[in-house]
């Protein structure tokens, strides 16, 4: 296995242990502070923001551009819209499945639904999320092992770990409101995020071993974390913000600027 690969591997197993520490919130508290998730949810995507262009979009051109094929900004173009087109179509799946879930209403297995469909939304997300890791890292083996490739490949990780901690949570602490028992609820709820290793290490081996895809993969990853960060954390750290309303808003900048700063800085 390449080294990069089994960086992959431990990049992602953090991120896992991260969504294990956001369920294990219900053995601990009866519910997370609502402040700090948001916070936290804000400085997730900031850094995810930003890595999007510094550690993905930008490398991705600059390797097109190396290469003789297609022009560098059609590469580019095209699989970033993939990225969040397979997002999109991944929450479809959810939803329609949600929905078939939800008409079941009155038969035994209602409740059983509901929570199969909660993890496996939870789930769904974590894959992109687990590639997008993997392909920084292992674009490391084709020419962009750096300081601030490295360090752009660490601050994607860290982002994505942070933003899993309340997804962890969002899973174990509804299943804890229906019932379940604290141990059942946290087994659940860290499960969500045991597709990031196995998705990073799949990313990370595309990428060493078949270079050509490496600017349609970083491309990828930063069309699905900018749409996870658009469409999702950032109207979730908004909500309940009447008393502070800049107060996720200031996470989201905090976030940005400390991503950019270390990938420039680096870079």
């Amino acid at each position: 296995m390449s080294e990069f690969v089994f960086m992959a591997l431990i990049a992602t197993l953090g991120t896992w242990f991260v969504t294990a520490l956001g369920a294990a919130t219900v053995v601990f508290f009866k519910s997370p502070n609502p402040k700090a998730l948001n916070l936290m949810l804000g400085f997730a995507s900031g850094v995810m923001i930003a890595a999007s262009f510094w550690s993905l979009l930008q490398p991705a051109i600059e390797r097109a551009e190396a290469a003789d094929g297609l022009p560098a900004y059609l590469v580019a173009t095209f699989g970033f819209l993939f990225g969040a087109v397979f997002m999109w179509g991944s929450d479809k799946v959810v939803s329609r499945s949600t929905r078939k879930a939800n008409s079941t209403q009155g038969q035994p297995n209602e409740r059983l639904n509901r929570i199969i469909m909660l993890v496996l939304s939870i789930t769904l997300h974590n894959i992109p999320e687990g590639l997008a890791v993997g392909v920084a890292f292992g674009a490391l083996q084709n020419g962009e092992h750096t300081a601030g490739g490295l360090m752009g490949a660490i601050t994607i990780a860290v982002g994505i770990g942070l933003q899993n901690f309340p997804e962890g949570a969002a899973v174990s602490v509804p299943l804890r409101r229906e019932g379940y028992s604290r141990k059942k609820s946290f087994l659940l709820g860290q499960a969500s995020g045991m597709v990031e290793p196995i998705a990073g290490v799949i990313g990370a081996l595309l990428v060493v071993y078949v270079e050509a895809i490496l600017p349609y993969a970083l491309s990828f990853a930063a069309g699905a974390m900018i749409l996870v960060a658009v469409h999702e954390l950032i109207p979730e750290c908004q909500s309940n913000q009447k008393d502070q309303p800049y107060f996720a808003t200031m996470g989201i900048i905090l976030g940005f600027a400390v991503m950019m700063l270390l990938d420039v800085m680096l870079g």
